[in-house]
């Protein structure tokens, strides 16, 4: 069994698949193209496969601290007529925590302390990756002038982790016929407001027709609010700010508040890609596809990053307990694929049920079925995604 391996990309999956190594005992190199790793965004939710995840990685304990529960909450109309309640006690005590909310800055920041400072080549870009035989070591060539750390000379590895993301170049070379990531017919603005605000709900979504806003309120007081467009891609405002009060101004509170105490400059937007088309498999040779350069998925059920989470430690377990690197990769596909490909399906099937219904009648049917659900099957629903218990590191 070898013990060097590179991540290529260093996002909440790459970061998370690199400590896992490390604890491990593997030697590992983070390659992040950006000029320092992603301390971009908004805010994201943690659900309890996520958290146990970060359980197993050893990060649980800190990372909760910087969180906030989700105990309060739910599915409302525009008008501010509840569709369904969240019960985020009932949760905890079935899967032993609320979904926990944390602006993504945050966790960056600790998976990150998580690792030691040389294991991180950032401002660097990846050239290829080749391997000349099924069992031999990967080379990793840099790309020429984009390394701000100076590194240039190519890397050897016993395994490459390609956690470059939606739109990774790993999955395009080793995948060349595969049609790649797709619209999901949404777009996505999203901001962190500037300051706190009283919230009444820890946790909130709105569906209108074709629409949605959401909100989660973190540990200091502020809040991540998202607003969904359906549409095509390329679509920008002059002014997304005053777009979204438009849009959204005359719905219920606190949507208004949340817009109000956001600076313009904050405001993110980007059209939402999945990978619609599975994968055949999330390994060739030496060359492990992780988080979203796997299963790239519609933000339906909060569940991309916590499945990028479960990859890591999935691959971390099986190369501790395999005696071979491609006898854990072929146990790292059977378990990661056919799960993380259905939570997949699962959230575009969401996305359709949710916010992309906008005909009167099949809205005003899905809000009275959400309505007449009883909030035991509501639960059992979402175990579905968050039930699920990490292997032994």
């Amino acid at each position: 069994m070898g013990s060097t391996a590179v991540v290529v990309g260093g996002g909440i999956g790459g970061l998370a698949a690199a400590i896992g190594l490390h604890r491990i005992g593997w030697e590992v190199t983070v390659v992040e193209r950006s000029a320092a790793l992603d301390d971009a965004g908004a805010g994201i939710s943690l659900a309890a496969n996520g958290i146990r995840a970060l359980d197993a990685l050893g990060e649980g304990p800190q990372i909760r601290a910087a969180c906030r529960g989700q105990y309060r909450g739910g599915t409302r109309t525009p008008s501010g007529r509840h569709l369904a309640r969240m019960d985020g006690a009932a949760l905890e005590r079935t899967v032993g925590t609320p979904i926990l909310g944390i602006p993504r800055a945050d966790l960056h920041r600790l998976l990150r302390a998580a690792l030691p400072p040389e294991a991180l080549l950032v401002g660097t870009s990846v050239d290829s990756v080749s391997q000349a035989e099924a069992t031999g070591p990967v080379r990793v060539t840099l790309a020429e002038g984009g390394a701000e750390s100076g590194a240039t000379a190519p890397l050897l590895a016993d395994l490459v982790v390609a956690a470059d993301g939606m739109g990774s170049r790993i999955r395009g070379r080793l995948f060349p016929g595969h049609p790649g990531p797709v619209h999901s017919g949404s777009t996505v603005l999203r901001a962190i407001t500037e300051a706190p605000l009283p919230l009444d709900t820890d946790f909130e979504l709105t569906w209108g027709r074709g629409t949605e806003f959401g909100h989660i309120a973190f540990r200091d007081g502020r809040a991540e609010w998202h607003a969904v467009l359906t549409g095509p891609p390329g679509i920008r405002f002059p002014d997304p700010l005053a777009e979204l009060r438009r849009r959204f101004g005359d719905w219920h509170d606190p949507i208004p508040a949340l817009l109000a105490a956001t600076r313009p400059e904050a405001v993110l937007h980007h059209d939402v890609f999945e990978l619609r088309t599975p994968l055949p498999t999330y390994t060739v040779g030496r060359i492990a596809l992780l988080g979203d350069a796997a299963h790239a998925m519609t933000p339906n059920l909060g569940q991309g990053a916590c499945q990028a989470l479960e990859d890591a430690v999935t691959l971390a377990a099986a190369l501790a307990a395999q005696p071979t690197v491609e006898a854990a990769l072929t146990r790292y596909d059977a378990e990661r694929r056919p799960r993380s490909q259905s939570v997949a399906a699962a959230a575009r099937q969401a996305g359709r049920l949710g916010h992309q219904l906008a005909g009167p009648v099949a809205v005003a049917l899905r809000n009275t079925a959400m309505r007449l659900t009883p909030s035991g099957a509501a639960l059992r629903m979402i175990l579905r995604h968050h039930a699920w218990t990490p292997p032994a590191l």
